[in-house]
């Protein structure tokens, strides 16, 4: 009587529990209902009858003995009718039976769990275990219980606790034994508590894990992609040797309603897993029809072998990032990169989250957001509309919300630099203004620039823009930034390098991945001020460090070539940049020095209409002070202290003195001709 019991997988997944609804008298002599537990009890009943506790009229005594006399009302054995009830068992047993063949336990191994799991049910049945199991004490059942209780089940000269100990009971996790150091014989088995709730159709928990999509917002997906999620289903259902799809994605609330998609195409359950103590996992995804998905976050070059799971045959899932790479017992997995929807899809999508139709032809059109991203500012949107007293979402919503990350934690790589830009606060040279522009008019096309060219100019395409600022400091670099970003209408990030650089080789790779990652996902422009910094030139190898250096470079480079979004870099020098970085680049922009015009404007512009500097002073100041916008900013608000200190307007003699200032501080003689004006 050693093979699995037999039994076709249960209907539905809610079974009644092994124990009997009604209150029992445990005083009474009524026979119980016979389920595989009433077998486990009767066989227990049957060694005790064999010794001197038979005499004892304890409670104890007499609940062993009512099951004994319920499975064997004539003596003549407790396992007489247990072939059977293997045959045709109670209702009551469908999913531990079910779970006993999937796992293709012995006949005393399943007794073994339904007495394990009994314990949890049935607080009499703890009290009867102790009670026989004294001094020991313990109500959990011990292998020298199981072992002399179910000897008879097993062959001759087999061991039933070498039985156990190598069985699929323990090594599936359906049954555990702690490592307490006690003998063999003493040493206690339980079914862990969610397994016990599934084993009475009910769901447990286990820490790191969760069924369903759980606290995260449900997200509407695309057409094409709820559609690509059932082929996947589909692939998945019938290959015999790739079970594993990765997902990757930057949004972890789009990501999971892709998971759950797919798992109910595949009429499961999504198990979302965060940690990597997976014990007793096998038989839970059998016992609740769960399709497991690991979310991991893994760095550029990580390498992630999923654990085996050598009872579990359905699909599994995979939920990361774009970097690193995942691997099985079986090889490598199949990957699916989630796309950013059309501009058709997103278009339908804003029109779904925000109900009006205008402005979702906008957003859609000028910002390639992702479904999960869409959802959330639509979210944020509706909340912020409410508190100001409107029914209905606004632009200016939407773009008070962009700032409000989807759990992305980047503001802990970048600083958020929220001061709009108007056109007036930015003073170029006409060149200057059309190169930011045409700037301008690439970072709004960049979803639809190829549609309509041929083969060479679509191939290997990607949306990104990269764009190098070039000049002098304080000729307004970082400021262009925030203009292109206030009429791009998407936040800016400035990269903090001290937050993403580290002496630990790898980290900066990986901190850098990070940031990149949650910049696609959340659509922001990324600033890089001193870019050179990371992304300079390579160098001859003489060291050890010299050779990481340059894999770090290396790294930099390709992963910012394949950034899926807008990003600008500055520095003042272009020849500190490695060549093979200017072709990765889609423009570069020179700043000049301004000019005496220009410099006229940013006087002009700076101090505004609170001075009373003559037409001849603000000319000489254009004429013979040869800064930059960073310079004149700095002397016009030294300006402002003193003309504040005394309640008046700024007059020259403050500007004279924020000159002196500035100029001591670059190191440089202050021109004559402008003290004698």
């Amino acid at each position: 009587m050693e093979s699995s019991p037999a039994a076709e997988a249960p209907e539905t997944s809610q079974t009644q529990s092994g124990q009997d609804a009604r209150p029992r008298d445990y005083m009474s002599c009524a026979s119980p209902a016979i389920s595989f537990q009433t077998y486990a009890l009767a066989g227990i009943a049957s060694h005790v009858s064999n010794n001197s506790l038979l005499a004892e009229k304890s409670l104890e005594i007499q609940f062993l003995l009512e099951h004994l006399r319920a499975v064997d009302p004539e003596g003549k054995g407790w396992a007489t009718g247990l072939p059977d009830y293997l045959r045709e068992p109670d209702s009551r047993d469908a999913l531990l039976f079910y779970c006993a063949r999937e796992l293709g336990l012995t006949v005393i191994e399943t007794l073994a769990v339904a007495l394990a799991a009994s314990i949890e049910e049935d607080v009499m049945i703890g009290r009867v275990l102790a009670y026989l199991q004294s001094p020991l004490g313990n109500s959990r059942p011990t292998l020298g219980l199981i072992a002399t209780s179910f000897i008879g089940l097993v062959a001759a000269g087999v061991s039933p606790i070498n039985l156990l100990l190598n069985g699929n009971a323990l090594r599936s996790g359906l049954l555990t034994l702690p490592a307490d150091g006690l003998p063999l014989p003493e040493r206690s088995v339980s079914v862990p508590l969610h397994l016990c709730l599934s084993l009475s159709g009910h769901d447990g928990s286990l820490a790191g894990t969760c069924i369903g999509i759980g606290n995260s917002p449900e997200v509407a997906l695309p057409l094409s992609i709820a559609e690509e999620a059932r082929n996947h289903a589909s692939g998945l259902q019938s290959s015999a040797y790739q079970r594993v799809l990765v997902l990757r994605t930057g949004s972890t609330a789009e990501g999971k309603s892709v998971a759950a998609a797919i798992a109910y195409s595949l009429k499961r359950r999504p198990l979302f897993i965060e940690t990597d103590r997976i014990s007793s996992l096998d038989p839970w995804l059998i016992l609740r029809h769960l399709l497991p998905v690991f979310s991991l976050d893994l760095a550029p070059g990580e390498r992630k072998v999923l654990p085996p799971l050598p009872f579990y045959r359905g699909p599994i899932l995979v939920l990361c990032g774009p970097d690193g790479s995942i691997e099985t017992s079986n090889g490598a997995s199949l990957n699916w990169t989630l796309p950013v929807p059309s501009m058709e899809e997103r278009e339908e999508l804003w029109r779904m989250s925000l109900g009006d139709g205008d402005l979702a032809f906008e957003l859609a059109s000028q910002h390639r957001h992702s479904s999960g991203r869409i959802a959330h500012l639509g979210r944020l949107a509706h909340q912020r509309s409410l508190l100001n007293g409107r029914s209905q979402p606004t632009r200016e919503d939407i773009a008070k919300v962009s700032w409000i990350g989807e759990g992305t934690g980047l503001d802990a790589l970048a600083q958020p630099l929220t001061d709009e830009i108007s056109d007036d606060a930015l003073v170029m040279t006409p060149s200057l203004r059309n190169e930011l522009n045409v700037l301008l008019m690439r970072c709004r096309a960049r979803d639809t620039l190829v549609r309509g060219l041929g083969a060479s100019a679509t191939t290997r395409y990607h949306p990104g823009v990269r764009a190098l600022f070039v000049g002098p400091s304080g000729t307004g670099k970082t400021l262009a930034a925030g203009w292109l970003a206030t009429k791009l209408g998407i936040p800016l990030y400035r990269v903090d390098l001290a937050s993403v650089t580290s002496k630990y080789i790898g980290e900066t790779e990986k901190n850098l991945a990070q940031l990149l990652a949650r910049a696609e996902r959340a659509e922001v422009v990324l600033l890089f001020d001193e870019a050179d910094s990371l992304f300079g030139k390579r160098t001859e190898v003489k060291e050890a460090n010299d050779r990481f250096a340059n894999a770090q470079t290396n790294y930099l480079l390709q992963r910012i070539e394949y950034f899926d979004g807008i990003v600008f870099l500055t520095s003042n020098s272009r020849a500190r940049f490695d060549s093979a970085f200017s072709r990765r680049l889609d423009m570069v922009v020179e700043f000049p020095a301004p000019g005496p015009e220009e410099r006229r404007a940013l006087w002009q512009s700076h101090l505004g209409l609170n001075h009373c500097l003559a037409q001849k002073e603000l000319n000489q100041l254009a004429a013979g002070a040869d800064l930059c916008g960073g310079n004149i900013r700095n002397i016009v608000l030294t300006a402002a202290v003193l003309a504040h200190e005394k309640n008046c307007p700024i007059e020259y003699g403050d500007v004279l003195e924020g000159l002196i200032g500035e100029y001591r501080k670059l190191g440089r003689q202050m021109p004559v001709e402008l003290k004698r004006v």
